[in-house]
């Protein structure tokens, strides 16, 4: 049981930390839905140990650095003989001014696109691009590094042990599709486009300062080492810092599955019930929001620039755009309302064997050799060339090292921190029942290791193909995927399929993996909006989730129809921009995380356990010196 004494220690609560008004406790009655914590099984109420009774909770009802976490798995229960729900099982309930606000940017948003997205555009652009990145630039560089230390340290430290829920919680989620949910929140379908277009762009056009030719086999291992730097372990180490702090604050400490209860151990309940934390929730909206709606939009394009590949259109117009969002969010939106158990967890394992089948495809008919080459150097190079690359910035190199860092390494460090309120949020939602060393190896570990593979395999193809297609050898085959630099992500990728052969088959692969890549990270994106919307309930009412969802794939469609492109540009920027405080948040976020795991009732009952063979090892070597004083003074 909790170690703490007195009267604390017989309640759960903690001393040093009054009640959070964000997580009140309900008693379970042996009725609802949900997974593995909430009152779903056979009438009995099976919830965390980890909320307190309501004599333990504070003024506003959980106590949530309360080291209750009953370190023998034990459930606590009301007065009444009842359990105790946590704040993340409770029944959903909206939280209108989080709601309100967020719907009310939403729709000003999407005015402003309709009525000018121009000036959507220019204005995002013109902060992104001649304020933050240039001069801002920096905290990107430092901070992105500094939390993947962060998230290394503590998954070898002592607290790795931990668990994100009671101690005996078994995970909710069999590992593959625990990695495969991940994944397709995380960045499927990035991978699929950039696979092939970034290591092809490096190839063609090397990063400034490496003084490397062009289309070299020397630009071709800076290639592969930049790739990688830019989509394995920095961005999932900062999708890692969040996951694991809401889980642990949602699943262990009872809290409220929100980014703002996270904050408790730093700011106490008055600022994360308050204006602040509100804020917080609000903009982790507003973020998932228009960064899922500008990938959707994204997604469409992408499509219908597939379907125009494999000959079936001529150019995809805005009402076949619009078409395609229609279908694609009527079809996550189904996905989101059958729950994360059913839709999200059936799509993404249909996801994870589509793209092996096609990764395979890809390596049998392809260079299947340089691709198998490919691997042990591409590891090599990046990690030669790790620490030249996480310290680049716009001091040496001139305009031309600022301009692309803008475009590409700074420019994915805030698209990734700009994405960590979804993917985190998503993450920990799914992470119950692992320990914090489990969850850090698998979310950085695993996903970094398949993307290595992605890249080799997509990338090598397509740069095997640049380089035969640029030697100036007649009749070498290949060809010049890059053209300058003048083509779009999917013209690259469906070039180099028309390269390989049987490329229909595998061309029809690619636009259905496409499809359920968005269908799977947009229903996750739905219910992470309901979730923040309602109080932090891991199952949010259907109602919000479709409410969001509609708003999704509407902010989608209204800005293709109203910019094209230049619409969703103006969004993707204005996303990124959201970054910028949130930057700040995780570093504080990090900070009340360190402060929570070392008031954990595991460490708390461990030093207990240590100082009292401290004390044993004291009392035994007195007795001993004491003993040869004995003998000493016998003697004499």
């Amino acid at each position: 049981m909790s170690t703490q004494s007195g009267k604390d220690g017989a309640t759960g609560g903690d001393p040093d930390v009054p009640g959070d008004p964000t997580a009140e406790p309900v008693a379970g009655n042996g009725k609802g839905s949900g997974p593995e914590g909430s009152a779903t099984s056979g009438g009995r109420a099976t919830v965390a140990a980890h909320a307190n009774p309501p004599e333990a909770a504070g003024p506003g009802g959980v106590d949530p650095a309360d080291g209750a976490v009953p370190v023998d798995g034990a459930v606590p229960v009301d007065g009444a003989g009842e359990p105790v729900l946590s704040a993340a099982d409770r029944e959903a309930v909206t939280d209108r001014p989080v709601f309100v606000i967020a719907a009310i940017l939403a729709l000003a948003i999407i005015a402003w696109g309709v009525l000018k997205p121009d000036s959507l555009l220019s204005v995002s652009e013109a902060l992104l691009f001649d304020a933050v990145i240039p001069f801002g630039g920096w905290v990107f560089v430092l901070t992105a590094s500094g939390f993947v230390v962060f998230a290394l340290a503590l998954a070898i430290s002592r607290y790795g042990r931990i668990k994100l829920g009671r101690d005996k919680e078994r995970p909710e989620f069999r590992t593959s599709s625990w990695v495969a949910m991940m994944f397709s929140a995380g960045m499927g379908i990035g991978l699929m486009f950039f696979g092939a277009t970034e290591p092809v762009t490096f190839l063609a056009s090397p990063p400034p300062g490496t003084g490397l030719a062009p289309n070299s086999d020397e630009a071709l291992h800076t290639a592969m080492a930049t790739t990688l730097f830019h989509w394995t372990v920095h961005p999932w180490a900062i999708y890692a810092v969040v996951g694991l702090a809401i889980a642990y604050s949602a699943f262990r400490r009872g809290r409220s599955q929100l980014l703002s209860s996270v904050f408790w151990p730093l700011l106490g309940g008055r600022h994360t019930g308050g204006p602040l934390g509100k804020a917080i929730d609000v903009m982790a909206i507003f973020a998932t929001l228009f960064g899922s709606a500008a990938s959707l939009g994204l997604g469409a394009l992408q499509v219908g620039g597939g379907l125009g590949a494999v000959g079936w259109i001529d150019s995809p117009g805005s009402g076949l755009l619009v078409g395609i969002i229609a279908v694609l969010t009527v079809c996550f939106i189904a996905s989101a309302v059958s729950g994360v158990a059913k839709g999200i967890q059936w799509l993404s394992n249909i996801n994870m064997v589509l793209a092996a089948v096609l990764a395979v495809f890809i390596l049998v008919v392809g260079p299947t050799v340089m691709i198998l080459n490919l691997v042990p150097n591409a590891i090599g190079n990046f990690v030669r060339e790790l620490p030249e690359m996480a310290g680049r910035t716009g001091a040496t190199g001139g305009q031309a090292m600022q301009d692309w860092l803008s475009t590409w390494t700074i420019f994915y460090w805030a698209w990734w921190i700009s994405w960590t309120p979804f993917v985190g949020m998503f993450i920990a939602r799914i992470s119950r029942g692992r320990t914090i060393r489990q969850f850090i190896v698998g979310v950085i570990a695993v996903p970094s290791a398949v993307s290595l593979v992605w890249f080799a395999i997509f990338g090598g193809a397509a740069m095997d193909i640049q380089q035969r297609g640029t030697d100036g050898i007649p009749g070498n085959g290949g060809a010049d995927l890059y053209q300058g630099g003048d083509v779009s992500s999917e013209v690259i990728t469906f070039t180099m399929l028309e390269n390989l052969p049987w490329f229909l088959p595998a061309a029809i692969i690619v636009m259905i993996l496409v499809s359920i890549f968005f269908v799977s990270g947009a229903d996750a994106a739905s219910v992470v909006m309901g979730t923040l919307s309602q109080k932090g309930s891991v199952e949010p009412k259907r109602n919000v989730v479709i409410f969001w969802g509609v708003i999704m794939g509407a902010v989608a469609a209204v800005m293709l129809i109203a910019g094209g492109e230049t619409g969703l540009d103006g969004l993707q920027y204005l996303t990124i921009l959201i970054a910028v405080p949130f930057v700040f948040v995780m570093v504080g976020l990090c900070v009340s995380l360190w402060k929570d795991l070392r008031s954990d009732p595991l460490i708390l009952k461990e030093d207990e356990m240590r100082r009292s063979l401290e004390e044993i090892h004291d009392e035994r070597i007195e007795e001993r010196r004491a003993r040869r004083r004995g003998l000493r003074a016998r003697r004499r």
